[in-house]
């Protein structure tokens, strides 16, 4: 007759052995869509691909009929997705840390709980709503497309999760902090960017990362405000392109469906490294402070 205590340990083994094998099946899923994003991304992967704008639908055309790469590239997606996001981050991030230095030293009033509920709501609000949003109040107000629509609307989006990582980072730090600048004489503005930030600076940049990083794949908003452009453009006023916007626009073109998963291995690649600069980050700066 077996044992309680062995009876336990072939139990513990079995929940194992369940464990791994959901966990297995559960990675399917992710481990084929990589397998087809490189199976199929590959194909189109050359250094013009980098370094050219977009085809023309005659372009694809004549390189289908003649069994060639699609020639071009998404350099005006590259470089648009770059220049709306440095805006967005030039608008989102120093308002965003404010606000949520802000909450967090004032969770009780009545200003910030209304503050906080307005944050939840566009949390999760469909990017859609928000680019139509823009779109009646920017871009039909100024008669143009424009970069600048698509970065304010990206900033809708933004900024609920810099408020809530800033939030949540600092209520991560011990409260002697403020207090001992506090104590030593130290003003509140002196507590906050000599003492507070630096102590904190790897969650908040970690935060920023993987907010860049969701907003990276946003394509509704950017449809409907910067509408698109077959070259590189630098002008704020202007239409241009995004990496999501060029998927979006060769998966309505039969002829250059080939280049959506180019496209698509590219963008995932790029999530994946900011996310792995984000894990970096956390792990080397983490927060080790002696406890209370």
């Amino acid at each position: 007759m077996i044992s309680y205590q062995k009876f336990r340990i072939y139990i513990d083994k079995f929940f194992h052995v369940i464990v791994y094998l959901f966990s297995f099946i559960a990675l399917i899923p992710f481990l084929s869509i990589i397998w087809t994003l490189l199976k199929k991304g590959l194909i189109h992967v050359n250094p013009n691909f980098y370094t050219q704008t977009s085809p023309s639908a005659t372009e694809a055309i004549l390189a289908n009929l003649s069994g060639e790469i699609i020639p071009g590239g998404i350099l005006n997606g590259i470089c648009g997705s770059l220049y709306i996001l440095l805006i967005t981050i030039i608008l989102t991030v120093p308002l965003g840390f404010f606000i949520g230095v802000y909450i967090h030293e004032n969770r009780k009033q009545k200003f910030s709980i209304f503050i906080q509920y307005i944050s939840a709501i566009f949390y999760g609000m469909p990017s859609i709503i928000i680019g139509i949003t823009v779109y009646v109040f920017i871009v039909k107000s100024f008669h143009s497309f424009s970069a600048w629509a698509g970065s304010v609307a990206l900033s809708v989006l933004m900024l609920p999760m810099i408020i809530r990582a800033t939030d949540e980072t600092l209520k991560s730090l011990p409260t002697y902090l403020k207090e001992s600048g506090l104590a030593l004489g130290a003003s509140y503005t002196s507590v906050i960017l000599r003492v507070i930030i630096p102590t904190a600076k790897g969650n908040l940049l970690t935060g920023l990362l993987i907010s860049v990083s969701r907003i990276l794949g946003v394509t509704a908003p950017l449809i409907v405000t910067t509408l698109g452009c077959s070259m590189v453009n630098w002008d704020i006023t202007k239409p241009t392109s995004s990496i999501t916007l060029l998927i979006w626009n060769f998966s309505n073109n039969p002829c250059m469906a080939d280049m959506v998963w180019s496209t698509s291995l590219f963008l995932f690649i790029f999530i994946i490294v900011l996310n792995i600069i984000a894990k970096h980050i956390a792990w080397k700066w983490k927060i080790t402070l002696p406890h209370e």
